[in-house]
C-alpha cells in the first residue's frame, strides 16, 4: 500500500467572531498519497479555503485548531511558526485564488519566485535569479527573460497566474494545493493553466489538492472528489464513481443546479432551497437538514455518521457518505 503524503483525521478549526467561538471546521478526514489528485468542492463558506489553510498554518490570529493534519508522518498541528516556515514552500505549497492580491506588486516577479530558494535551497542571489528563470520557462511564460524584472501590474491575468505558480514549483514540494486557480481567467486561459498544473503534477510525482465550486473542472482534473457543506466532508468517492452516483442529498442539489445544453428558452436553473448556516448558531443535528427534501425527524437530534459504501474499484478509495438517508442518483 502506498504510504500516505497527507493525512488528516478529526480536524477542527474555531475562530473567534463577535457573538463567540463558531465552529468552522468539523471533523475533517481525509488522506491521500504523493502523486494523488484530490479534490474539494462545495458552494461559498462551505470549508474549502479554511481546510487549505489550516494545512498550511496560515489560520487567522487566535484560532483553535484540534485532530491531526500529517505531512510525510510530520504532525502539523502544534508545531511552532518556525518549523512551519521550514515546510512551507519546500515540502508543501499553494497557488492562491488571486495572483493580484497574493503578488507583492513592489518587487519584480523574479525576485518573489526566488525568495524561498536562500532559505530552502541556500542559493546566492546570481543563482536564484537563474533558477526562477528557468521556472518562469518551464510555466511557459512568454518572453521569460524580458519579464524577469516585471512588475506583477505588467503582466496579464493568466501570466500573473503562471508567475504564482512557478513560486509554488521553486522548491519542489511534495503537496500542492491549488485554491480556484483560475477564478480570474477567460476560458481558454484557465484550460491552459489547468493543463500546466496537471503537466507539473505528473513530472513531479507531487499531490495535488484542488479547491474549486467547478464540476466540470473537478470532473476532468481529479481523482477523488470530496463534497463539503458546513465545514464537513459529506460525501467522498473516486470521481467516476461520485459523477455517476451521488448519495447524499446535498451532492444531488449540486449536480442538479448546473446548466445544461439543451434547455428550452428561459427555463430556470434548479437550486437549493434556503442557505448555510450561520457558524455560531449551528443545529445540533445535520447542518443540510433545514435545506434537505429527506430530512426527518431524527436528522436535527444528532449530526450523522459516515456511512461506507462499496469501493468505486477493487483498489479505489470507498464511497463514503454521511446521511442515514442517502440514496443513489
Amino acid at each position: 500500500m502506498t504510504p500516505a503524503l497527507l493525512d488528516v483525521k478529526d480536524l477542527r478549526v474555531g475562530l473567534p467572531t463577535a457573538r463567540g467561538w463558531a465552529q468552522a471546521l468539523r471533523g475533517v478526514s481525509f488522506s491521500m498519497a504523493k502523486g494523488q489528485t484530490l479534490g474539494l468542492i462545495g458552494e461559498s463558506g462551505c470549508g474549502k479555503s479554511l481546510t487549505a489553510l489550516a494545512l498550511m498554518g496560515l489560520l487567522p490570529e487566535r484560532a483553535q485548531v484540534s485532530g491531526s493534519m500529517r505531512l510525510n508522518g510530520t504532525e502539523l498541528v502544534g508545531m511552532a511558526e518556525p518549523q512551519l516556515c521550514q515546510l512551507r514552500g519546500a515540502r508543501m505549497a499553494m497557488i492562491f485564488q488571486e495572483p493580484m492580491t497574493a503578488l507583492n506588486p513592489l518587487h519584480p516577479i523574479w525576485k518573489q519566485i526566488a525568495e524561498p530558494l536562500p532559505l530552502h535551497q541556500n542559493m546566492g542571489a546570481a543563482q536564484a535569479k537563474a533558477r526562477a528563470l528557468a521556472l518562469l520557462e518551464r510555466v511557459q511564460l512568454p518572453r521569460a527573460r524580458e519579464r524577469l524584472d516585471a512588475y506583477p501590474h505588467q503582466l496579464s491575468g493568466g501570466q500573473r497566474q503562471r508567475v504564482m505558480i512557478a513560486i509554488a514549483l521553486a522548491c519542489s514540494p511534495d503537496l500542492l494545493i491549488a485554491d480556484e486557480p483560475t477564478t480570474a481567467l477567460d476560458v481558454t486561459v484557465q484550460k491552459e493553466v489547468l493543463a500546466l498544473i496537471q503537466q507539473l503534477v505528473r513530472e513531479d510525482g507531487m499531490g495535488l489538492l484542488l479547491i474549486s465550486h467547478d464540476l466540470g473542472l473537478m470532473h476532468d482534473q481529479v481523482e477523488q472528489v470530496m463534497v463539503m457543506y458546513g465545514g464537513s466532508v459529506v460525501e467522498s468517492a473516486a470521481t467516476p464513481e461520485l459523477f455517476a452516483h451521488r448519495a447524499h442529498p446535498y451532492t444531488q442539489g449540486l449536480f442538479a443546479a448546473r446548466p445544461r445544453l439543451g434547455l428550452a428558452r428561459g427555463t430556470r436553473l434548479t437550486t437549493i432551497a434556503g442557505s448555510v448556516p450561520d457558524l455560531v448558531d449551528w443545529p445540533a443535528g445535520c447542518a443540510f437538514a433545514d435545506r434537505c427534501p429527506k430530512v426527518a425527524a431524527s436528522c436535527r437530534v444528532a449530526p450523522p455518521e459516515v456511512q461506507r459504501m462499496a469501493p468505486s474499484t477493487a483498489d479505489g478509495p470507498a464511497h463514503l457518505v454521511s446521511c442515514p438517508r442517502w440514496s443513489l442518483s
